[in-house]
């Protein structure tokens, strides 16, 4: 085992593995990535004209820290007159970038005294939107109406629930006013166009267009809910800039080259679930972590598999493809309790090990830069546009066609089960469904958890709202699965994941073996204006990407729990257990 100090990033790696990952750092910096990176330099990534234009016109998150600090005094005179006029709440209502990064922000900082509280809506369950209603009134909560093109389908299903209720609620007489507790973050031009009532918003935030989604953390798309969350945006951007100072170094110890490197390096050779092992404090960002990383690098057949939420086991419960990445703040002793022995162990055991202490301010926005650096050089490692997502319309165009249909006929397609047992209902893919009707729901999950290449991954797919305990129930079955079977298991909530990891399952490595889970929705909430409810869009959405999945060849298994999630979880995993024993 070598150790690798390249400044701020410590690599623990085993020699087979160490020669490659140096090369790929000393090549970063003979080759002036870091240098290129900065100056916009787009043979970074292709030599196709197209491409690089395409590139080129998604780089405007290199300025974000220093351009959005000119706008700090706007900000924060604009979350002072929200606060002046009553408001005690606000609601992020977006998918993907345009809600992890807030999600972030709000739970790694604490509430501020004089900020209002910060909700993230991105979940088209009905039973996540009456969540949302029952602990925020609508005399005093701001709504913000966040999506990059426009057209964002969970963004405006939610513009129109929240619009409806504003415009009864106002009257006849001040429906003049019912725009007022609206704000849009959007793109200029025909994305802030397509959003329906607009002019009549409080507030519209246009976006530099040259900001992708899952690159918007330090835009608008952070900072506005910042802001109004009561959070110190100078310390927060002076954070950015000088992550970014130190990412434009030329040498070895740039923290972002130097990480996206080693990750690019070691997803080639196969080490490319990409596990994470966060301190609590800084927890919630693994989650963004998760969709940058997947949704950047999972296209063309290659990519890197981050792996958000695993608790530590013993080596001997992991395959040869993990990487362990370490990040928390030095000195957090309780957190270096818990992880020093199991991460020596791991390193001891082979397995390489990136540790990220951060050190002195060092803390959130300081990560995004880091990481959104690494991604894109990452993403050159691999060899391909760390910016762009082909196969995230796959299940919106699917999702459609099912919506078409609901309008047509009244209903969403029959599925016949193969099975059903204790409250579960299961559906397979074509491949599953050929080996015949099953003997039971464990039977069932046996043949399809069978499917899971050597090298591959189980993915969870979990459409339904999420709740504490759901979070517990789900994490026990992915380490159930895990640590049953070695490989290494994800876990991500419909349809918030179709914005960020959906790329990354049809794009990227084809080895993700994917249990999707569905529920009944018995409290549905209609979508003024629509055919569809959010119950019915949901549903819509699961069966999209499950018709996406198939269509790839992957394995795919749909298990129904019930009207009762909670009941159809712990069925399942004791179905899991019976399967796996």
């Amino acid at each position: 085992m070598t150790s690798m100090d390249t400044g701020s990033t410590v690599l623990r790696l085993p020699e087979a593995l160490r020669v490659g990952v140096e090369a790929a750092i000393a090549h970063a910096v003979t080759d002036e990535w870091a240098r290129r990176l900065w100056e916009r330099d787009t043979t970074l990534w292709t030599t196709d004209p197209v491409t690089a234009q395409k590139i080129a016109d998604r780089l405007g998150w290199l300025d974000a820290p220093d351009a959005f600090t000119d706008e700090i005094v706007e900000l924060e005179a604009f979350a002072a007159a929200v606060r002046e006029e009553g408001f005690t709440d606000v609601v992020v209502c977006g998918m993907g970038g345009s809600s992890l990064a807030p999600e972030v922000l709000t739970y790694v900082f604490p509430e501020s005294a004089h900020g209002l509280t910060v909700h993230v809506l991105d979940s088209t369950d009905p039973a996540a939107v009456a969540a949302i209603d029952e602990v925020t009134s609508p005399e005093t909560t701001l709504r913000i109406i966040a999506t990059k093109s426009g057209t964002t389908a969970e963004s405006l299903a939610f513009l129109a629930h929240y619009w409806d209720s504003e415009w009864h609620r106002a009257g006849a007489l001040h429906r003049h006013r019912a725009g007022l507790g609206f704000v849009a973050i959007t793109d200029r031009g025909a994305s802030r166009d397509a959003i329906p009532h607009i002019d009549d918003f409080r507030e519209t935030f246009l976006n530099p267009p040259d900001v992708g989604g899952r690159y918007s953390a330090l835009t608008y798309v952070g900072l506005v809910p910042a802001a109004l969350g009561g959070l110190a945006l100078d310390a927060l951007l002076a954070d950015a800039r000088e992550m970014a100072g130190k990412c434009r170094l030329t040498d070895a110890t740039n923290p972002g080259v130097a990480l996206g490197a080693a990750m690019g390096a070691l997803a080639k050779v196969g080490r490319d679930k990409l596990t994470l092992v966060i301190e609590p404090d800084l927890a919630p960002l693994g989650a963004w972590l998760e969709q940058l990383i997947a949704e950047s690098t999972g296209k063309h057949g290659t990519g890197v598999i981050p792996v958000d939420g695993e608790t530590l086991a013993e080596p001997a419960v992991y395959r040869d493809d993990r990487v362990f990445v370490r990040l928390g703040r030095a000195g957090a002793a309780e957190f270096r309790a818990d992880t020093d022995a199991a991460i020596d162990a791991l390193a001891a055991a082979g397995h390489p090990v990136i540790d990220l202490l951060l050190t002195g301010d060092d803390w959130v926005a300081s990560e995004f830069v880091r990481w959104e650096v690494a991604t894109a050089i990452a993403g050159a490692v691999l060899g391909v546009d760390p910016f762009d997502e082909p196969n995230v319309t796959e299940s919106k165009q699917n999702t459609a066609a099912v919506l078409a249909e609901f309008a047509h006929t009244g209903h969403l397609p029959v599925e016949t089960p193969l099975v059903e047992g204790d409250g579960l209902r299961v559906m397979g893919d074509a491949a599953l469904t050929a080996l015949g009707r099953p003997a039971d729901v464990a039977s069932a999950l046996r043949a399809h958890l069978e499917r899971v290449p050597a090298t591959g991954y189980h993915a969870i797919c979990a459409y339904i709202a999420a709740t504490p305990e759901r979070e517990d129930a789900l994490r026990a079955i992915q380490e159930l699965i895990r640590d049953r079977t070695g490989h290494a298991t994800t876990m991500g909530y419909g349809p918030r994941f179709l914005h960020s990891t959906g790329q990354l399952h049809k794009g990227g490595t084809p080895v993700g073996c994917f249990l999707q889970l569905v529920a009944g929705r018995p409290a549905d909430l209609p979508i003024p204006g629509r055919k569809e409810s959010f119950g019915i869009l949901i549903d819509a959405q699961a069966l999209g990407d499950f018709a996406s999945l198939a269509a790839h060849g992957l394995p795919a298994i749909r298990i129904h729990l019930s009207d009762d999630p909670d009941a159809g979880l712990i069925e399942l995993h004791a179905a899991l257990a019976a399967a796996l024993s």
